[in-house]
């Protein structure tokens, strides 16, 4: 199977920084996009921001210009690099993978969505 890891959540003052990593691990043949997204409490889960294979990248505007996502296809990485952070930013953070992964016996391949299990973004002075 394929799992979803991710790290570097925690509290941190308006205006500071915070670096989410997240790595996917398993019998994965190929990744297609990989992404973070967040969820508020009493909010919807919302898009923060997506990197494709070919490293195009797409970002909520509410964190453009503070918020950088990048990807290792070698190691199947990606991380969202959070500057200028906000108290609006304070949620948890999802990471998020389209990929396709080889079963058990190796016969079969799926396409399919994965995610991780969140880490929490706390921004508050």
């Amino acid at each position: 199977q394929v799992q979803l890891v991710e790290s570097g959540g925690g509290l941190v003052q308006p205006g500071g920084s915070l670096r989410l990593s997240c790595a996917a691990s398993g019998n994965i043949v190929s990744i297609r996009t990989m992404g973070w997204y967040r969820q508020a409490p009493g909010k919807q889960r919302e898009l923060v921001a997506t990197v494709t294979s070919g490293g195009i990248t797409n970002c909520a505007d509410s964190v453009k210009g503070r918020f950088t996502i990048s990807r290792d296809n070698v190691k199947n990485t990606v991380d969202l690099q959070m500057s200028s952070l906000k108290p609006e930013d304070t949620a948890v953070y999802y990471c998020n993978a389209d990929l396709t992964y080889r079963s058990r016996n190796g016969r079969v391949t799926i396409m399919r969505e994965f995610w991780g299990q969140g880490t929490q973004v706390t921004v508050s002075s």
